[in-house]
């Protein structure tokens, strides 16, 4: 499954070119848009997501006809609805702390409205993809789950200000002996995926950061036999523990595949801060307006959902 992710958040519109979606493959329009709500925009989540409100309804352009793939290449839109591009008159040319903006600065020669392509916004077609891809996996027997952690404890959130979080994404089911080894191995190509979502800054597999303070007899994995349950090894062998994350030299085995994201505050914050005004390279103060997620980990699960799906449905080739 291939993607090219096109659109700006405050752009007429977002979306996603799939390739490598079967020809005949049957998509159920209703759990997919379901599957975007999720991810959404005012959504609530606990008082965690940004109060801008955007259906997110999507249109095939291509390559789905009446919830069937025609197995051409699928265009897919979402139309921007709710933008207000007046709310970042004062950043065209003072970057906002934490954002891309001076890196938009860098490779392009200006700050787009509201991020760009570089904006959180761009997750949604993402889960266009992941949506279709969580079908062809659940066809195969696999399901995946996340879990969020709010950063900053059960503290309170001090007004203006924001947190991050953690995001445990499980894939239970995948079945054992895919990747490889290097770049093609499954962390490889998972982790891959996971960065491409924008606030993410730390992923790990399995029990992760803890292993660099346990000893290789905890550490390890022991192997069993269960019971026969078919006649292939990879059905027979089993791990006693998990710490490996489901995947050993960059292939499954077997296992559930955990994997935890680290994401970052929420960067646009209204309290004040220090920037540079990049036209006259002066000492610049900025506070940031617009409507924000005071924790984009709670959407960004959905995003990392999706991540995960497109991936794992590439290795097993549904």
């Amino acid at each position: 499954m291939k993607l090219h992710i096109f659109g700006e958040s405050h752009a007429p519109e977002i979306g996603v070119e799939i390739e490598g979606v079967p020809k005949g493959t049957v998509i159920d329009l209703v759990a997919l848009q379901a599957f975007l709500d999720r991810r959404a925009p005012g959504n609530g989540q606990g008082g965690m997501s940004t109060p801008r409100k955007e259906p997110d309804k999507v249109e095939f352009d291509k390559g789905v006809v009446g919830g069937v793939a025609t197995g051409e290449t699928i265009r897919a839109v979402i139309r921007n609805t709710n933008t207000r591009p007046q709310d970042y008159a004062n950043v065209t040319t003072v970057p906002r702390p934490g954002h891309a903006d001076y890196a938009s600065w860098l490779k392009c020669g200006k700050i787009p409205t509201g991020g760009g392509k570089w904006s959180g916004r761009m997750t949604a077609p993402l889960c266009i993809a992941g949506g279709i891809a969580l079908q062809m996996l659940a066809k195969k027997g696999v399901t995946i789950s996340s879990s969020v952690r709010r950063g900053h404890g059960d503290s309170a959130i001090p007004v203006g200000d924001s947190v991050g979080g953690v995001v445990e994404v499980v894939a239970t089911g995948f079945p054992a002996g895919y990747g490889d080894v290097g770049t093609d191995g499954l962390e490889s190509k998972l982790a891959a995926a996971f960065f491409g979502i924008p606030a993410v800054k730390g992923v790990e597999f399995g029990a992760g950061f803890k292993l660099a303070e346990m000893l290789g007899s905890e550490a390890n994995d022991a192997f069993e036999v269960k019971g026969d349950q078919g006649p292939g090894i990879r059905d027979q062998v089993v791990l006693r523990t998990n710490h490996c994350g489901g995947i050993l030299g960059g292939v499954s085995v077997g296992m559930p595949i955990v994997a935890r994201l680290a994401f970052k505050p929420t960067p646009s914050i209204s309290l004040e801060q220090d920037s540079v005004d990049l036209a006259t390279m002066t000492p610049a103060k900025i506070r940031v307006k617009g409507r924000h997620d005071r924790c984009v980990a709670f959407r960004g699960a959905v995003a990392a959902e999706a991540a995960m799906a497109i991936v794992l449905a590439d290795e097993l080739e549904v």
